[in-house]
């Protein structure tokens, strides 16, 4: 495969994997979880290599996981205690990042770990960096990683999606029927740290946000069945992906901000055109809705 196909594949497993976790966010109402995980895993990610030395490894999927499951109690905790999960995120999501910003400028030194290399990622790298997979022969860690990370969240939504789907919709229902919310949740949390520490290497902490809430949005906006919003969120995850790249090689600026920005491109056009709850369709009925008393008038 090309230089350019290897790009547009990661870029693709990343938009693909973040949209199907994203339409769960939004319904869940916490997208901003989104953001507050994509950036505290920095800290998981930090200790992890403070620990071992090594910058590459199954230990900084562990440190990140972890990192995103603990700023998911925090913010938990913190609400129970009667703080509004905004601020709460708030306060969790500001106060990791910043411990993980400080000991990478006090104790990681020479390290490749940069607060620049975190927010906008390497994603021009990714083929050099290469393994060896039977069957398959070389192709770069970062594709071989996030097509796992795709398969395993892939799985665990269709294995548990009447779980997903009755827990997001209606927690009290999915308790009375005796479906375990808390463990619902925080295998959610799993899911997502181990989908932005995947995706966090390669296009940043930017993008990763812009992947998991801007795709399913639009997607939300498209339709009320889960599973075409799950299919839209990932199909607008690899076209944001695309268009992005196209942006980027057209102006030569960053291909990872270029993805971000082609997010925003998609949600503007399913806000203004969908046909149930875009705008434009909107305004339609509107109009159709002061024609009809009119001509009821008329008619009498």
């Amino acid at each position: 495969m090309s230089y350019s196909g290897w790009i547009l594949l990661t870029a693709s497993l990343v938009g693909v994997s973040c949209g199907l976790i994203g339409v769960l966010l939004i319904l869940r109402r916490m997208a901003m979880m989104a953001d507050a995980i994509s950036h505290t895993v920095l800290l998981g990610i930090v200790v992890a290599y403070m620990v071992t030395r090594q910058l590459s490894g199954v230990h900084m999927l562990i440190g990140a996981v972890c990192a995103g499951l603990l700023t998911a109690l925090l913010v938990q905790w913190f609400q129970s205690r009667g703080v509004q999960q905004e601020a709460s995120i708030g306060i969790v999501f500001t106060t990791l990042f910043a411990v993980g910003v400080v000991l990478i400028a006090t104790q990681v030194g020479n390290a490749h770990l940069d607060v620049k290399h975190t927010l906008m990622g390497e994603i021009t790298f990714i083929p050099w960096e290469t393994m060896t997979l039977p069957l398959v022969g070389e192709v770069p860690e970062a594709v071989a990683l996030l097509s796992l990370v795709l398969a395993v969240a892939l799985s665990a939504i269709i294995a548990f999606y009447k779980e997903w789907k009755i827990t997001s919709f209606d927690p009290a229902l999915a308790a009375s029927l005796g479906i375990p919310a808390v463990v619902m949740h925080y295998a959610f949390m799993s899911l997502v740290s181990v989908t932005t520490v995947a995706s966090f290497d390669a296009v940043g902490a930017i993008m990763v946000v812009a992947m998991l809430i801007t795709p399913a949005s639009a997607a939300y906006l498209w339709t009320d069945r889960l599973s075409v919003m799950l299919a839209l969120g990932a199909a607008f995850g690899a076209l944001s992906a695309w268009i992005g790249y196209g942006i980027a090689t057209w102006l030569d600026t960053s291909i990872s901000g270029s993805m971000a920005f082609a997010t925003g491109l998609l949600f503007a056009a399913s806000f203004l055109g969908s046909p149930r709850y875009g705008a434009l369709s909107r305004l339609r009925r509107g109009r159709a809705s002061k024609r009809e008393p009119m001509a009821a008038e008329g008619a009498d």
